[in-house]
This record gives C-alpha cells, structure tokens and sequence, in this order.
C-alpha cells in the first residue's frame, strides 16, 4: 500500500505542478484548446490523488478491523504506570531511563466539519475528545511496549504533551521514565 500511495502522491506532485507552471502559461498565450501534455497532466493529477484515497481507505479498513480484535481496557501490559516520583510501598531499584510513545492523528473531513458545526452551537466536541482517546491509547501502549523491552517493572512521572501539527491533525506524545522496583512488602 506504502509503495501505491508513494506513486500516487508523485503522480499528484508532477501533475499539479505541470499543469499549474507549465499549463495555465500555455492556457494564457497560446490556442485555448489543450495539447496532449496537459491533458496528461492533469490525468496524473485527478489519478495520484483517487490513488492516494483508495490506499487510505483501504488502510483505515485495515485499522477498523484490528481496532474490534483488541480489548477496550487500556493495556494488559504487566507494568505500572505513575504520574508521581514515588510509588508507595515500593523502592526504586534501578532507572532504565526514559520511554515514550507518540502518534499523530486527525480525523475524516465529514467529522471535522461536524465538529465545526458544534464550534457555533457550542457544546463538546465529541469528535475531537474521540481522537485524543485514540490517540492517548496508542501513545500509551507504544511507550508501555518500550518500558517491556527494557524489563522495566513500572514507568514513573508519567507525562502527556500535544501540539497540533496542521488543521484538525494533533500529535500526542507520552513519556515517562522506566524503573525497576523493590518487591512488594507482606
């Protein structure tokens, strides 16, 4: 898919630019019919970016489907998250470091236009909330699956950072620092 959705942006890169540089000059001085460049540019233009929809669509399936497989919980990772130095009861044993996870999300044009909606009417924007609950799982489970890989037992001063990349798309970074812990006292 990665490799049809490349073509098809390339597609769309040299079509539009064919025809926005070379074509409206040409449109403007010359016989207002249009050569056969032109045409095939703008051919590369509408294809590049039918072929890009297509392979979303076909990727946001995909997604969907895994989506149903997973369970609703959070994770059913063994390790303790903390927003706190100190975990009570427990001593820090070893600091593996620092772990993080971070996904960039935006939502479907027709939500966003939904969303825009309730921006006059007012009231929450359930849309959005959506995706940032989205977006914290997945940053959530990446840095969790980082703090695994290092045999951590336990991510204290857990933190959350978003930053809004371009329109209704927002990164969500989570980080933390991966520890090892004492045995729990009987």
């Amino acid at each position: 898919m990665k490799i049809i959705r490349t073509v098809g942006s390339l597609a769309f890169v040299v079509g539009f630019f064919t025809a926005i540089f070379a074509g409206v000059p040409w449109y403007i001085y010359h016989d207002p019919v249009l050569p056969w460049w032109l045409k095939g540019a703008v051919y590369c233009l509408l294809g590049g970016v039918l072929l890009v929809l297509l392979t979303v669509a076909v990727e946001q399936r995909k997604d969907k489907a895994s989506e149903k497989e997973l369970p609703s919980d959070e994770s059913p990772s063994r390790i303790l998250l903390q927003n706190s130095a100190e975990i009570p009861g427990r001593k820090i044993t070893e600091i593996l470091g620092l772990v993080k996870g971070h996904t960039i999300f935006a939502i479907w044009m027709g939500r966003d236009l939904s969303a825009m909606v309730r921006l006059l009417l007012g009231g929450e924007l359930v849309e959005y909330t959506e995706m940032m609950g989205r977006a914290r799982k997945i940053a959530v489970g990446r840095m969790t699956a980082q703090a695994e890989e290092l045999g951590a037992d336990a991510i204290i001063n857990v933190r959350f950072m978003t930053t809004s990349v371009i329109g209704s798309a927002a990164e969500l970074l989570a980080y933390g620092t991966a520890v090892k812990l004492s045995k729990p006292a009987s």
